[in-house]
């Protein structure tokens, strides 16, 4: 759970604020109802959607999703599973009382373990996370690459090497907007590349 808290809150913090509950959705909808998890998630999920519906200036839907939200969260403690739930419920009175205040200053961070998690704090677990929902919430990219690169990646580390070609590309498309097609280009091209090296060994032995 606490590599789809980063990548969300990193995502958020990295302002995407749409994509950002699609880190949480994914954990969230298997998980059993009621319980703080749940609770938990399902709060931070609305919450980005009271950020992402307050920058389309939807005021109504703001009002509205801040009461639930604080509702989800009203039971867990101040700090949970590293997310400072007080500081959240804060922000959602504040919505909720004054839901054109987004207007006046930017969408407030998000913190997990006492820091505003941004995506170059992240390792490869929430990276290859946040580097799928960027993915998706994108029209120009394949999320498919994405999570082949990332399985590519954890075969790398699981044979023992440091790191691997794999490991920086999705890494470095989660940590820089600005290059983020070209190191798609080259993430795509590689993965098509071993992607053929399989396949000639492919049913070899069988």
């Amino acid at each position: 759970m606490r590599d789809h808290l980063r990548a969300g809150v990193a995502v958020y913090n990295a302002g995407e604020y749409h994509a950002a509950h699609d880190a949480w959705e994914d954990y969230w909808l298997d998980l059993e109802r009621d319980t703080d998890d749940e609770r938990l998630l399902h709060g931070l999920i609305q919450f980005t959607a009271v950020v992402h519906h307050a920058r389309q200036r939807n005021w109504q839907g703001v009002a509205g999703l801040a009461e639930s939200a604080t509702e989800y969260l009203a039971g867990l403690p101040d700090e949970y599973r590293g997310i400072d739930v007080a500081a959240v419920r804060s922000v959602l009175a504040r919505f909720d009382s004054d839901p054109e205040r987004i207007e006046r200053s930017p969408p407030p961070r998000l913190v997990h373990e006492g820091e505003p998690v941004t995506p170059d704090d992240l390792r490869f677990g929430p990276s290859a996370i946040a580097a799928r929902i960027i993915a998706e919430e994108s029209e120009r990219f394949d999320e498919d690459v994405l999570e082949q690169g990332a399985a590519y990646a954890r075969d790398d580390l699981d044979c023992g090497q440091g790191t691997s070609e794999f490991v920086t590309f999705v890494m470095d498309f989660a940590r820089s907007p600005d290059d983020r097609d070209i190191i798609y280009q080259r993430l795509a091209e590689h993965v098509a590349q071993r992607d053929h090296r399989a396949s000639d060994v492919a049913g070899l032995f069988d």
